[in-house]
């Protein structure tokens, strides 16, 4: 799989072809082939091509409008809830294109849970946050609803918190109480993949380093896939870095290549802070 990268005048550069780092014996759970999409006659994405392996952080990155956020929400497909979007190529998730018409979408997010950039709790009580997910699912048994909650709240670092007030609304916990919050409800559902888009953006630096530290506790169990404009952030917790720009993946290697020896002039004026 090659990601293609593109000379300022617009011809493909031979020679600074880039390949997808040596997944060192993982399993890639997804694997995007030429994925193109348009909002109406807006060319969003070009000719996407990704392998995303499992147990691996992998940041999504580049200035705004470079479709860093309409790739993520393509992973599971929230993309199509937007009117007039078409997309061509491919997205095999566990070998299966998820754009194939006998793949539930149901059944995907249920695989492949999201975390979104502003926490989005239910207004209902925290308990009830967790348990939605399972409820839907159609688990009833209140023992095991207790223990599933307990498990998801533990994993997204906050159990000690709530434990005292879970039959409280959720919107009484701050701000980055809600984001770990939302992370054990995505937890509850026993999801393969976490996709983030920007989860710590809205939140303090302490609460982004809670989350920070979650995330990179988290990838022991599932593959994340995160988007951020930290730079920092992706340097310190990805193993992958992914740089867009204007809807193509100008250069995607391991992080600290990214950030130390990048192949691409663009990828160093945008981590250095030339643009963006």
């Amino acid at each position: 799989m090659n990601a293609v990268l593109i000379d300022k005048t617009g011809k493909i550069n031979k020679s600074a072809e880039s390949r997808t780092p040596d997944p060192q014996g993982k399993t890639a759970v997804y694997q995007t082939k030429e994925l193109n999409l348009w909002y109406g006659e807006n060319h969003a994405l070009k000719n996407i091509n990704l392998d995303l392996y499992e147990n691996e952080i992998t940041a999504i990155i580049g200035p705004s409008g470079c479709g860093k956020s309409t790739y993520i929400k393509t992973l599971n497909r929230m993309i199509e809830l937007v009117p007039g979007v078409k997309t061509s190529g491919e997205i095999l998730y566990r070998e299966r294109n998820i754009f194939n018409k006998s793949y539930y979408v149901e059944e995907l997010r249920t695989k492949v849970g999201m975390v979104f950039q502003k926490p989005n709790p239910f207004p209902k009580s925290i308990y009830e946050n967790v348990a939605y997910g399972p409820k839907i699912h159609g688990i009833r048994d209140k023992k095991t609803l207790d223990e599933i909650v307990e498990k998801s709240l533990r994993g997204a670092f906050i159990w000690d918190e709530v434990k005292d007030r879970l039959n409280q609304s959720a919107y009484g916990l701050s701000g980055g109480q809600q984001q770990r919050l939302c992370i054990a409800r995505c937890l509850a559902i026993e999801p393969d993949v976490i996709l983030m888009d920007e989860p710590t953006s809205a939140l303090d630096p302490i609460s982004t380093l809670k989350i920070e530290e979650l995330v990179q506790e988290l990838k022991k169990k599932f593959s994340i896939i995160i988007v951020t404009h930290n730079m920092q952030q992706a340097a310190r917790i990805s193993d992958k870095t992914a740089f867009f720009l204007n809807g193509e993946v100008i250069e995607f290697a391991e992080t600290d290549k990214i950030f130390a020896n990048p192949s691409d002039k663009r990828t160093e004026d945008y981590i250095t802070g030339r643009f963006g």
